[in-house]
């Protein structure tokens, strides 16, 4: 139901616009003859026109800080206060099921929409950068060259990870739908508390709490593309992921299964 929905469709076809914008971009840019790229747009940007794989990894770049979050934050915030809002939340309670299978049924569906979208941004930048520039060998962080098929495994592989960096901030998006009945609200609510956070992320005088919130280690996943992989920053990021889904999952299911349903 999730994915049927106009919305849902509407985000998904922004995201998979964004890596058609960014391949057009470099593609005009490097007809004019001025180059590739350059220091200020997105990581990998200026090795597009060598080989156009690598437009994935700049178009997760791109969208990963706001595009991607900003897409999970209306669907989670949206997922119980949406219900509420169209006062068919009293009536799946009526079913058999159950309060906490509800809500496990609600966030499972914010997390196959982070992989969706995700795949969504994937597959569009595959699809542009192999049509726009030439595809190959890939040449890593690390300056060692890998095989185009290892090169697209590891992309997969990046999806996988940028997705599952998503998780924490889908049970954050969750509580708070729990916490209202206007899904407008519980949507701007979401977007707010991300883009708070991550204000607060680039604050240097907040540099002590930085590697606990959660889109810190967002980009960790431009290690995937070393060699050989660095795993420490990527196993810290996923672990504070499952921290924050397994904090705000259960003050989510604490609230839900106390709250009083009126509408």
């Amino acid at each position: 139901m999730t994915l049927r929905r106009g919305r849902t469709l509407a985000l998904l076809a922004v995201l998979a616009a964004v890596p058609v914008l960014v391949g057009i971009a470099v593609r005009i840019e490097t007809g004019d003859g001025s180059g590739p790229g350059g220091g200020g747009g997105p990581a990998f940007l200026a090795q597009i026109t060598n080989n156009g794989l690598f437009l994935v990894f700049a178009a997760l770049s791109a969208t990963l800080p706001v595009f991607l979050p900003m897409a999970v934050g209306v669907v989670a915030g949206d997922s119980v206060a949406g219900e509420a809002s169209g006062g068919t939340l009293r009536y799946l309670l009526v079913a058999p099921a159950g309060r906490t299978r509800l809500l496990v049924a609600k966030y499972a569906s914010v997390l196959v929409f982070c992989l969706v979208a995700t795949a969504v941004v994937a597959v569009s930048a595959l699809a542009v950068g192999a049509a726009l520039f030439p595809v190959g060998e890939v040449t890593t962080i690390s300056g060692t060259r890998i095989g185009f098929g290892e090169g697209l495994l590891r992309a997969g592989l990046i999806a996988v990870v940028v997705a599952a960096s998503l998780t924490g901030f889908a049970a954050l998006g969750l509580f708070v739908s729990t916490l209202t009945d206007s899904g407008i609200a519980a949507m701007a609510a979401t977007v707010g508390v991300l883009i708070t956070v991550q204000i607060l992320d680039t604050m240097p005088q907040l540099e002590g709490i930085h590697p606990y919130l959660f889109p810190h280690y967002w980009l960790s996943f431009t290690d995937l593309l070393r060699d050989p992989v660095r795993w420490d920053e990527i196993v810290g990021n996923l672990g504070l992921q499952a921290v924050y889904a397994a904090v705000f999952g259960s003050a989510a299911w604490a609230r839900f299964t106390t709250r009083d349903i009126t509408v």
